[in-house]
């Protein structure tokens, strides 16, 4: 019989009958049953009047009187869930109560009302966020559970609502202790609802939900994934049509979006998009919970936008969240989170759009959201927070200052006391309230904000596992203000940035990809620290600083390869911990790879693991500093053969400090600005470009000029004062656009003065620790020496170099008789040729074009027979203890123009590849020159003994360019440089 027919009966027969509380009951039912079916609310108003009815006719000594207690509760609590008002929720915790002293301990309402209770109080808890409620409600479950023993028809249902309420106190105390015994309870349950069970997709779906929370609290993917096959198990078993599918549905979306996040699949975020799809549709305009699934479908869209961009996807977000919001009207106990969740979108659009419209509706929703989450509300501090931003958003669009000091900050500060020590986000306010407290000092400069800021800034980051963009962005902020203002805690910023730079670099994949990123994080950074290292005296510091702040990507890469070997070589249990750390550390780097949040619960696990490890590698003898940045007394050993001398160009000043290998670093003030050495270098590099076309030597020796008098000349007058002999050999370390600069080939260039080839032999080196490694990778084995001439005049592009083969052949003249050689040419000259024979030897000659790609250094190459021998696949070579390579093309130190300090070039990749020594050139080589040089050159190589020694290039090519000076240009006498030992 249809609900409706039943109810027209009841009414008919209540009159006819006595026993109005039976007819009164039976009515009541079918009305719910109605409501259930068909949402329509009057009908669980009419049943709330009638069950009151009903109870008016129970005197208060009635043996029945607790059973229509509760259900006149039961009814209220249902309408609380449609209608929000709190009254019905408390009244029927009342009424409960009154029900629950009726019985005595062993009537067989008891359990049942213990429970009902329970849930009840939750929904308040829910509501309210009183604790009280929550910890009564678990106390009053597991007593529920105690009067249900094995077989009892509902323990299994105890078990579930119990394992249900510590997840909800999990959620506000975050003990452990309650998650890990909610899941072993739900198994209970689970155990107890076999195959056929009605109950048994509850119970799948209430373990799966356990199950991804602790998850997120732990990241062990095996935790995610067997949540992700319960929803699967448990939609089977809720078809189309089932009551419950449409929960199912959902479920199953969420964990796959998290599956996502953590490993990246493309397929979890679309197989999530469409089970809401499924799910919306099931649910028909006049659903109850049509607003969830709007919601959900529109959260997953936002995902897919932050990672595909496709615009499309956000304007169906927004216009879901907008229904969503229709659906919630003022009282619907879920609008606050309608309200949030449309403001966030809004400011997604603003910023991928800036139409000012959608940030001002944004701030009102959230205002909106958080009248509805007032104190003592669970997200009462996201809403603070939320509000916050998109005030600090439009602050920093407008430069209101309402904005910023009447409710950002002091909305961060509300939010920050609800987030206390250990809270899982009190690093986020810590970081909003510094941020908007350092916008303020900007505008008002009141210093105490600065200063507040600053050590909000430092509890911060002292709180993150794992150091995130955002974290190290926040403390080149602080940098940035501290130097702003010669506020006195600029070089401690500097020194947590670039801590920072060094741990987020330390875990990412040794990939190119990675290369944007190191790009915009270092910018000047190290730079600046090295200035203000400088202007503090503190001259070890700056050395230390600007050593770990260049060349990111190689020190990444050259930081994995030795210590590990020397750890495994060390002994059983070092060879455990490096193959733990291996693992560890492939395992952080596929995560982050593959996650859209670098603090998510997956890698906050591998974080402390892999930090774990690395600590008890520390333990080992000799590996105290692993991974750590090198100090200054490590780092003075590249000065073993001669002084180096690091040339700083910063925003703040420009510096030279000369490294001794046993005095302090002697610093060289430069009367130049980084502004006039960005200049120089654009002056210069636009002048590169044209030699070979015409005669330009009163234009560079002018530049040249300004070098030697602004830069090197000073440099010079220290050596001397250093007693530095002349004709020794010197390390230039150059930073910033003095990367780009010939300081080997400055002079006055005037009769009767001396350049600086005349005075000092000139050699280059990215940084300290690259020459230090070069002069540690000492190949004992001299017997048995190989050298491969590769040569290539006809390549797959590129015009063709008629002086490759006599190169080859004057190489082969002086190297044959010393070495084992071996030439490859012409067609053996092939991108595969190339990688076996340098894999096999320790001196290479390559003489052929050279690529640069200044916009993708990696791409930069050696052009052969069949196409380009790229950096890439130069690093990725295994190579055989190598010693020296004579790079005989064009542009072989040619790197990004907007990051020098990476070196990420051609030459640069031999030597972090391992070869101890390098000549490379700065531009276009002639090719009749490059046959000269060389021939010269190799006529130096060769010691008295009969042996080549490769740390005799450098001189080598010193006099070799002094033999053909006068046969040849200025520009292609100071093309060719040496790197290295």
């Amino acid at each position: 019989m249809r609900p409706s027919s039943s109810i027209e009966l009841h009414w008919c027969f209540i009159p006819l009958v006595i026993i109005f509380d039976v007819s009164l009951s039976i009515l009541c039912i079918s009305l719910h049953d109605r409501f259930e079916q068909q949402g329509v609310l009057s009908d669980i108003d009419e049943a709330i009047e009638l069950h009151r009815a009903a109870l008016a006719l129970h005197s208060p000594n009635d043996s029945d009187r607790s059973w229509s207690l509760n259900d006149l509760a039961t009814s209220l609590r249902e309408r609380f869930k449609q209608q929000g008002a709190l009254s019905d929720l408390d009244e029927a915790i009342d009424l409960q109560r009154a029900a629950q002293a009726l019985c005595s301990p062993g009537h067989s309402l008891h359990s049942i009302l213990l429970n009902n209770i329970a849930l009840t109080l939750r929904d308040r808890y829910q509501q309210r966020g009183m604790l009280s409620d929550l910890d009564e409600a678990i106390e009053l479950h597991r007593a529920a559970l105690a009067l249900r023993p094995f077989g009892h028809s509902y323990r299994s249902s105890s078990l579930s609502h119990l394992a249900i309420s510590l997840v909800d106190r999990f959620e506000q105390r975050g003990a452990l202790s309650d998650l890990d015994e909610a899941i072993e309870l739900h198994r209970a349950a689970l155990t107890l609802r076999g195959p056929g069970h009605h109950d048994r997709s509850s119970s799948l779906n209430n373990l799966a939900i356990s199950l991804r929370d602790r998850f997120n609290q732990q990241g062990a993917q095996s935790d995610l994934n067997e949540s992700i096959e319960h929803h699967r198990a448990a939609l089977v078993l809720r078809p189309p049509g089932h009551s419950n599918r449409l929960v199912s549905l959902n479920n199953l979306a969420i964990s796959l979006q998290d599956r996502f996040r953590q490993q990246g699949i493309s397929s979890d975020l679309n197989e999530a998009i469409e089970l809401h799809r499924e799910s919306l549709a099931l649910r028909s305009p006049n659903h109850t919970n049509r607003s969830s699934a709007l919601n959900n479908l529109a959260a997953s869209l936002r995902v897919r936008f932050e990672q595909r961009g496709v615009s499309s996807d956000l304007d169906e977000a927004i216009e879901l969240h907008r229904a969503a919001l229709i659906l919630c009207p003022p009282g619907h106990y879920d609008r606050s989170s309608s309200l949030n969740n449309l403001a966030i979108s809004l400011q997604d659009i603003f910023e991928q759009r800036g139409v000012q419209s959608n940030l001002d509706e944004a701030i009102e929703l959230h205002r909106a959201a958080l009248v509805l989450r007032p104190p003592g509300h669970v997200d009462h501090s996201m809403s603070l927070n939320n509000l916050a931003s998109a005030l600090t958003n439009r602050f920093e669009e407008r430069s209101a200052l309402s904005d910023l000091d009447e409710t950002s900050v002091e909305l961060h500060r509300a939010a920050l006391v609800l987030r206390p020590p250990g809270h899982s986000v009190r690093s986020s306010s810590l970081n909003g309230l510094a941020s908007s407290l350092h916008n303020r000092f900007q505008q008002q400069g009141v210093l105490y904000d600065l200063d507040e800021s600053i050590e909000l800034y430092r509890a911060a980051l002292a709180l993150r596992p794992l150091v995130s963009r955002n974290d190290f962005r926040a403390a080149t902020s602080w940098a940035a203000s501290a130097e702003k203002l010669n506020h006195d805690s600029a070089l401690v910023a500097y020194q947590t940035a670039l801590k920072f730079l060094d741990q987020h670099v330390a875990v990412l994949s040794s990939s190119s990809r990675h290369f944007d990123l190191i790009r915009e994080a270092t910018s000047s950074l190290a730079m600046d620290a090295f200035s203000c290292s400088v202007r503090h005296g503190a001259l070890t510091t700056a050395v230390e600083l600007v050593e770990q702040g260049r060349a990111v990507f190689w020190t990444q890469l050259a930081r994995f390869r030795t210590p590990l070997d020397e750890l495994s070589a060390s002994g059983a249990t070092g060879d455990t911990l490096a193959e733990e750390f291996r693992r560890l550390s492939f395992s952080l780097r596929k995560a982050l790879d593959a996650s859209t949040d670098d603090q998510s619960p997956q890698i906050r696990q591998l974080t402390i693991q892999w930090e774990d490890v690395i600590s008890r590698i520390r333990m080992m003898p000799d590996f105290s500093r692993f991974l750590l940045p090198p100090l200054f007394s490590d780092l003075q050993k590249a000065a073993e053969d001669g002084p180096v001398i690091i040339v700083n160009a910063s925003q703040y000043g420009c510096d030279a400090l000369i490294i001794h290998i046993a005095e302090d670093p002697v610093h060289v003030p430069l009367d130049i600005t980084r502004a006039e050495v960005s200049d120089l270098s654009s002056e210069f590099q636009s002048l590169a470009e044209k030699f070979g076309s015409s005669d330009h030597l009163h234009k560079l020796a002018s530049i040249l000029r300004k070098l030697w008098h602004d830069v090197v000349d000073p440099v010079v007058q220290a050596l001397t004062e250093s007693q530095v002999r002349r004709n020794s050999r010197i390390w230039w370390c150059p930073t910033a656009e003095f990367t780009l600069l010939p300081l080997h080939a400055a002079g006055p260039y005037e009769k009767k003065k001396e350049n600086l080839s005349h005075i000092y032999i000139s050699s280059y080196t990215p940084t300290l620790a690259t020459l230090i490694r070069a002069r540690q990778q000492v190949y004992r084995d001299v017997s048995s020496q190989h050298f491969v001439a590769i040569g290539q005049g006809n390549p797959d592009k590129g015009r063709e170099l008629k002086c490759v083969a006599p190169e080859l052949a004057v190489v082969s003249q002086h190297v044959a008789p010393v070495a084992s050689f071996t030439p490859l040419a012409d067609s053996y000259a092939t991108v595969q040729g190339a990688s076996d024979a340098l894999s096999q030897t320790q001196w290479l000659h390559l003489a052929c074009h050279g690529m640069p790609n200044r916009q993708q250094p990696f791409e930069s190459s050696f052009a052969m027979r069949d196409g380009p021998l790229t950096i890439r696949e130069i690093i990725r070579s295994r190579w055989h203890n190598p010693e020296f390579a004579f790079l005989s093309a064009c542009h072989t130190t040619v790197g990004d123009k907007t990051s020098p300090d990476e070196a990420i070039h051609l030459a640069a990749a031999m030597q972090f590849s391992g070869f101890r020594s390098v000549i490379g050139s700065m531009w276009s080589v002639d090719d009749e020159v490059a046959r000269q040089v060389v021939s010269a050159f190799y006529g130096n190589m060769v010691d008295g003994s009969g042996r080549l020694d490769c740390t005799r290039a450098a001189v080598a090519l010193h006099k070799a360019v002094k033999i053909v000076r006068k046969k040849i240009s200025l520009e292609q006498q100071i093309v060719f440089v040496h790197i290295g030992v």
